[in-house]
């Protein structure tokens, strides 16, 4: 039953995964993929200018959004400090705001 797993076998297994990865990274490189190491990360990340502006423009609506979140934070601690609040407390505020 031993008999088959002899050395040359192992040898023929061997080189046929070696040849397996070599074309699968061919393909890959051929292609266009990005390479990866053994656990999945770029191991040459490409960086175009399209990337690069995709990026800044990404990061500026993100700062955008930051700041209207900021916002939207600040209206929505004073309408509940509005609703919380006794009612002589904002009716004596907003007759202050009118004079």
């Amino acid at each position: 039953m031993m008999e088959f797993l002899t050395s040359p076998t192992f040898a023929i297994v061997g080189l046929g995964a070696t040849l397996g990865w070599v074309f699968t990274t061919w393909l890959r490189v051929k292609h266009g993929y990005p390479l990866e190491g053994s656990w999945g990360q770029a191991l040459k990340p490409a960086h175009n200018n399209e990337q690069v502006e995709r990026l800044k423009l990404l990061t500026s609506e993100n700062a955008q959004l930051q700041a209207e979140l900021g916002a939207l934070k600040d209206r929505v601690q004073t309408l509940e400090r509005i609703a919380t609040d006794g009612g002589s407390r904002l009716s004596r505020e907003i007759d202050d705001l009118r004079h």
